[in-house]
């Protein structure tokens, strides 16, 4: 009898990545241990670890797939800061546990420098569309905007009634000319 062939460890990976995600977003981040996703994947927790050295960077793989699935969504949203932005709070209200490991979760990731992941510059410069200028700060005061809007909300501490009025007046003000 002939040793089964070894799996394809990206398969293995994305296959992982999958389900923690659906298992977070079901019953949040604290669901997600490596001995929920062997007995949810029917393989033993070394199997895991052969694609994760452990669970910080399987959270820290589901964010950097998080931001490639943001970036998709800016990317296909009229480039529009309007449209931009509603896309992005779209998307952290749709994904709301896949949003907390990009943003609130202890992170191994590197944001604004050489490492930085691609698909979290690719985030950035569908945003930077939106909000152009010389060196990236307004696209960095956007995303700030942003992710103040949508962390606030998802915590239940703005009026749910009041959601368009904040976009109207937050895309009023980011995209204010300079007439100084």
């Amino acid at each position: 009898m002939s040793p089964r062939p070894a799996p394809d460890l990206d398969q293995r990976r994305d296959q992982v990545i999958r389900v923690a995600r659906a298992l977070a977003e079901g019953d949040g981040w604290a669901a997600v241990t490596m001995r929920s996703l062997a007995a949810q994947l029917g393989v033993t927790q070394p199997v895991l670890y052969s694609a994760f050295a452990g669970r910080q960077a399987l959270i820290d793989a589901v964010a950097v797939t998080g931001f490639g699935d943001l970036a998709e969504a800016l990317s296909a949203a009229d480039p529009t800061p309007l449209a931009r932005m509603r896309a992005y709070l779209d998307f952290a209200t749709a994904h709301p546990r896949v949003y907390e490991a990009m943003f609130s979760l202890p992170s191994g990731l590197s944001f604004a420098t050489d490492d930085t992941p691609e698909p979290l510059r690719q985030a950035f410069s569908a945003i930077r569309v939106a909000f152009p200028d010389a060196d990236g700060t307004r696209a960095e005061v956007a995303w700030s905007t942003l992710h103040g809007l949508a962390t606030l909300a998802a915590g239940g501490r703005l009026r749910p009634d009041a959601a368009q009025a904040r976009l109207d007046l937050a895309h009023r003000m980011l995209t204010l000319k300079e007439n100084h």
